[in-house]
């Protein structure tokens, strides 16, 4: 399995990576097309390889570049699944230096002369000794929008002996033009078992002991990166001489005991603060990270979240079988509300742990949040206790009856603007005369019209003075009598008067009077807010509310049709910006 060509050490990522196709772990699909099109002498003109870091997208390029130029070890043979590594294409090619074989890397060859010198002007010339002249450009989603351009009609119609391999990470960076004259291959993550079964296999050949538990946790961080684990592989048969144990690994990652993380997540959904502290604090002296330890919690919470849905996900060959029972104990007896709540607060505390200057003091302040929240009722199960819990009873008085009675309706109800009464004694300053009649009756039938009209022109100033110091009167359309507060301005009358007449091109007598003034809107306003405080504190769930958590206080009320009003404004569909002729581009 391993490269010819080389001298020396070589990692384990490039001393055992695949030469053919029957070395490629976990892609048996992509294997099996690629078979059936070199058996029918239908080999596509170009070829794209996706999927995520070390998968084989570079490695199975140069096999497909192998396979189609092999000649077998007689010289005769034509394209094969199965190069014989021994032909002087295959070597030529496994070790790097095939003249017809170009491998491009489009990170750090992005531009159009980069296409334009190592592609596009050698493309035209037979190759030199091999079948085909194979094209290979690596990280081909960095090209840029000129590159790819220049490449497309290449692309689209090469000369009957080229073949262009292509291999990305991202996928969707590639334009669907270049994407439409490739046949794809997606590239799977590696399987546990696969990568286990290949681990093993290195390890045996390179004559290093290294325990089960410690291949499961290798598999486990590279995430099904097959390089990834090699290198990992590599790292931990150096850690010294005999068998690499668990243990072993845990400490070469910065990683905690799965099982003392078990025994942390246990500690927080039970709530004892101090325990769980104590364990953090020890897997931090023992050389676990407090992000990665974090991060493993967050991962059992994941994992047990699953498992209560589907149970076969506890089979996970990466995990010990007590750890599995573990896993599946906590699933049955943990509600899916507290581990989402749980993961929801983990992801808070992995951001702030990342960020804080000491991590280890964030890891400790979110081990608290967490084991603080463990025994507190979730959202569901509060409104539950609530509206099942019996109304307190009203503390009774020396006689025997109550100390107080259960508010009853406001005593004032906020004033009608176009209520009218007695014309008030005494007169004032008349800022405007005679309006409109007509204007004014068809559109401001009320001092709310007046109130809106102001709001309208925004002029703040003017609509806080006559909400907060303009006690109304007498209000007609197009007549305005009220009463100023203490702190009103002197000029009110004649301000609002002008500003009428401009916003309305109607005249309008403001004038002020001595007395009689209702209450001004501010205060209507703050009269109904405590009116309904009054009448929500006599609902039972309120009050029960109220009981459990004393400090409480109600800082909003939205009445019913005041919510009715913002769904049916959520719900107005956008209209589309109309088109307009004369609208210069």
């Amino acid at each position: 399995m391993s490269e010819t060509g080389d001298t020396g050490y070589q990692v384990l990522a490039r001393k055992y990576r695949p030469l053919t196709f029957a070395d490629l772990v976990g892609q048996e699909a992509m294997v099996r097309t690629l078979k059936n099109a070199f058996a029918a002498d239908r080999i596509a003109q170009a070829f794209i390889m996706t999927g995520i870091r070390g998968t084989g997208k570079t490695t199975t390029a140069r096999i497909i570049a192998k396979g189609m130029n092999c000649t077998g070890p007689d010289g005769q043979g034509g394209p094969t699944t199965e190069p014989c590594g021994q032909c002087q294409n295959c070597i030529a090619i496994a070790s790097g230096r095939h003249v017809d074989v170009l491998e491009m890397d489009a990170a750090s060859n992005t531009g159009i002369d980069d296409i334009r010198s190592q592609v596009l002007d050698s493309v035209a010339y037979a190759p030199s000794s091999a079948r085909y002249k194979v094209y290979i450009i690596d990280e081909v989603h960095m090209l840029s929008k000129s590159a790819f351009n220049a490449l497309l009609k290449t692309l689209e119609e090469p000369p009957a002996h080229v073949k262009f391999v292509f291999a990305t990470t991202e996928i969707r960076k590639v334009p669907v033009t270049v994407l439409s004259r490739c046949q794809r291959f997606d590239l799977r993550r590696i399987e546990p078992e696969d990568m286990l079964a290949m681990l093993r296999r290195i390890a045996d050949a390179e004559g290093g002991q290294i325990t089960d538990d410690a291949l499961a946790l290798l598999v486990r961080a590279s995430e099904g990166s097959a390089r990834d684990a090699q290198s990992l592989l590599d790292q931990a048969l150096s850690q010294g001489v005999g068998e690499t144990t668990a243990e072993t690994v845990r400490a070469m990652l910065g990683l905690a005991d799965r099982g003392r993380v078990l025994d942390l997540f246990d500690m927080v959904l039970k709530g004892d603060a101090a325990g769980a502290l104590t364990e953090l604090s020890g897997q931090y002296a023992d050389g676990a990270d407090p992000l990665a330890i974090l991060r493993d919690l967050a991962e059992v919470c994941h994992w047990v979240s699953v498992t209560k849905i589907t149970p076969e996900a506890a089979d996970d060959p990466t995990v010990p079988p007590d750890e599995r029972d573990r896993g599946r104990i906590m699933a049955d007896t943990l509600g899916m509300p507290i581990l989402a709540r749980m993961w929801q607060m983990l992801l808070k505390a992995l951001e702030e742990v990342s960020l804080a200057p000491n991590s280890m003091m964030a890891a400790e302040m979110a081990i608290i949040r967490l084991t603080h929240v463990a025994d507190l009722p979730t959202p569901g199960d509060l409104v539950k206790r609530l509206r099942d819990a019996p109304p307190p009873q009203p503390p009774t008085a020396p006689g025997g009856g109550p100390t107080g009675h259960a508010p009853g309706p406001a005593n004032h109800a906020p004033p009608s603007p176009s209520a009218s009464g007695g014309r008030p004694s005494g007169g004032g300053p008349v800022a405007m005369l005679q309006v409109s009649p007509e204007e004014a009756l068809s559109r401001f039938m009320t001092f709310d019209h007046v109130i809106e009209l102001i709001r309208a022109n925004r002029d703040v100033t003017l609509l806080i003075e006559v909400e907060t110091t303009l006690k109304l009167a007498r209000y007609s359309p197009g007549r305005i009598e009220f009463e100023p507060s203490a702190d009103a301005a002197p000029d009110l009358a004649q301000r609002l008067g002008q500003r009428l007449q401009g916003w309305t091109g109607n005249r309008w007598a403001v004038t002020v009077v001595s007395d009689g003034g209702a209450p001004t809107l501010a205060e209507a306003r703050d009269t109904e807010v405590q009116r309904l405080k009054d009448q929500a504190m006599t609902h039972p769930m309120v009050q029960a509310v109220l009981q459990a958590f004393p400090d409480a206080k109600i800082a909003q009320i939205r009445t019913p049709d005041e919510i009715e009003a913002e769904a049916a404004v959520e719900a107005l569909p956008e209209v589309e910006d109309e088109w307009d002729p004369f609208e210069e581009d």
